[in-house]
């Protein structure tokens, strides 16, 4: 596959006009307060990295990357690859994902969160798909809605390529 197969769905002065947005968004709802961004690995980077940098507050940044695990049917078991590497405990934590497709890693992600107590628990995503929705999630701050298509680019990935794009884009034939 080559990005001569990928179609622009949302552009890079879109996407970084809306993270601007989103920023100023997290940091007037929060106004003097310390901002814990906490990214999914591996899609989230590059969108908390440009995220981290609109909010015009102090922020702190941790990761986490999980593996869930649906057979045939969503289990909504997540496993952890790579926990924090500090507690979230009394902390304004936004949660940042590249997409919420079924809801279901992100309903347990939140549960899991939720027991470490942090002041508040919010989540950001880039992207959603409403039409794949099995468990409906708070999603506090949304950058776009898109169809139930294929997207890479901007950190989401097709076999681990496609990463670097810097806009969204829709794999033709998928």
């Amino acid at each position: 596959m080559t990005e001569a197969q990928v179609s622009t769905l949302i552009s890079a002065p879109e996407l970084a006009s809306k993270i601007r947005e989103l920023g100023a968004r997290i940091a007037a709802d929060h106004p003097g307060k310390p901002i814990h961004l906490l990214g999914v690995l591996k899609g989230s980077f590059i969108f908390m990295a440009d995220l981290a940098r609109a909010i015009p507050a102090e922020v702190s940044c941790d990761f986490l990357r999980v593996t869930s695990y649906k057979g045939t049917q969503s289990t909504g078991d997540v496993r952890f690859d790579m926990d924090l590497s500090e507690p979230i405990a009394g902390r304004i934590t936004v949660l940042v994902e590249d997409i919420v497709d079924t809801g279901t890693t992100m309903d347990s992600l939140l549960r899991v969160l939720r027991a470490r107590n942090p002041e508040k628990l919010l989540v950001c995503s880039l992207l959603q798909k409403p039409s794949r929705t099995k468990v409906k999630v708070p999603i506090d701050y949304l950058g776009f809605t898109i169809p139930d298509r294929f997207v890479v680019g901007y950190g989401l990935d097709y076999d681990g390529r496609f990463r670097n794009l810097p806009y969204v884009g829709v794999v033709e034939g998928m």
